[in-house]
């Protein structure tokens, strides 16, 4: 077996200001032609210590979270999820859930259609062109916001409001963006979007009763939240192994609710060695994010994870990212903070750690120190 790839300590993070945000000389990231390119611009090839690894690492074998037992209020099963879902929000961050109540053919219909956009040709897709500052629109490996190590990936975001069905917000962004031809694309992700905001508030009373505060006070924290829907492309790289499709990262939000195709390429960190994530159309993969984290008062962990790419086939996947009303100011419950464990992140809000990482520091694994350090800066 070859020896495992740890994850070497990260550099010392630059400070905010001096980020390559808006890069004037940036290439075009164009997946129609670069996935056939041998010769990849420079800006797409990562450092020796963060290229990954010729060999497959071993799979992370997490037992899936059978949520529709859990919701049943059987004690044996709501009793078997609260270990599981703390065993491993303890170690890493991150789960599987089965039996979600998501029906096959909304997710299959959603993979369809994401397969139907990122075929159209570049021009097409700039229409929904994401402008710098911004966390929505169509991004192709945000070019316009880093000169290098640059993710071989293009990605279309829109914001998700959890406001009872009486917008329609995602379906009017993209037929305002996209035309109107796009009105039953629209529909399709509206859909996906409140099935997974049904979804993630469920989570939340699993989460809850694992943390100790009861099935209601994280439901209810968030309600009427404000996330982000995003659908992923990896095209191919005949470079594979010198570049990255996302680099080690944990997430700012709260939740993070991905649905594979079954095309493998997730990793995540765990016992200091990458693991991949085998491809299971049956479960959700979750995982914790910053937000979470500072919310559980560093209890639960943000998952360490990656996306690798490969030579032959494009891998898509649908990221749905949870996080509480702006409004909602993100400070533990008292439950959660005492002797033993006390305070550890200042009071935020989700608006600010959302400008933060889009107009002032790139997304790693030290986002949230960082961003707690800067804020703190801040105020004082």
């Amino acid at each position: 077996m070859p020896p495992p790839s740890p994850l070497p300590p990260p550099p010392p993070p630059p400070p905010p200001s001096s980020l390559p945000l808006n890069h004037p000389k940036h290439p075009v990231f164009d997946a129609s032609f670069l996935k056939h390119e041998l010769n990849i611009p420079p800006e797409f090839i990562w450092p020796d210590h963060e290229k990954p690894s010729l060999h497959e690492p071993p799979p992370l074998l997490v037992p899936p979270i059978d949520l529709g037992a859990f919701l049943s209020g059987d004690p044996l099963s709501v009793s078997t999820a609260i270990q599981l879902v703390d065993e491993a929000c303890k170690k890493h961050g991150f789960f599987l859930v089965i039996n979600h109540g998501v029906s096959k053919e909304l997710i299959n219909e959603a993979h369809k259609n994401m397969d139907l956009f990122f075929d159209m040709s570049l021009k097409e897709k700039q229409r929904a062109q994401r402008k710098v500052g911004d966390y929505h629109g169509y991004a192709s490996s945000f070019t316009g916001r880093y000169s290098s190590r640059l993710p071989w990936k293009e990605t279309l975001s829109f914001r998700y409001c959890d406001d009872g069905g009486s917008s329609n917000v995602v379906g009017e962004y993209l037929v305002s963006t996209m035309g109107e031809d796009f009105r039953q694309f629209g529909r399709i992700y509206q859909d996906y979007c409140e099935a997974m905001n049904t979804l993630s508030l469920r989570i939340m009373e699993l989460l809850g009763m694992s943390l100790g505060v009861g099935p209601t006070y994280l439901r209810e924290f968030f309600e009427g939240n404000e996330s982000i829907m995003r659908l992923n492309n990896y095209p191919p790289c005949l470079r594979a192994h010198d570049t990255l499709g996302t680099g080690p990262h944990r997430d700012p939000n709260s939740l993070t609710i991905l649905h594979q195709d079954n095309v493998g390429g997730l990793q995540v960190f765990v016992d200091q060695q990458w693991h991949s994530i085998l491809p299971n159309s049956q479960a959700f993969v979750v995982n914790i994010g910053d937000t979470f984290m500072a919310l559980s008062n560093g209890i639960y962990k943000s998952c360490l994870h990656r996306a690798v790419v490969n030579k032959q086939v494009p891998r898509k996947s649908l990221t749905f990212f949870l996080s509480p009303n702006m409004d909602k100011v993100v400070s533990p419950p008292n439950g959660l903070v005492n002797s033993q464990n006390p305070r550890i992140y200042p009071d935020f809000t989700w608006p600010t750690l959302l400008e933060f990482t889009q107009k002032h520091y790139r997304v790693d694994v030290d986002t949230i120190d960082v961003f707690s350090n800067w804020l703190q800066c801040k105020t004082n």
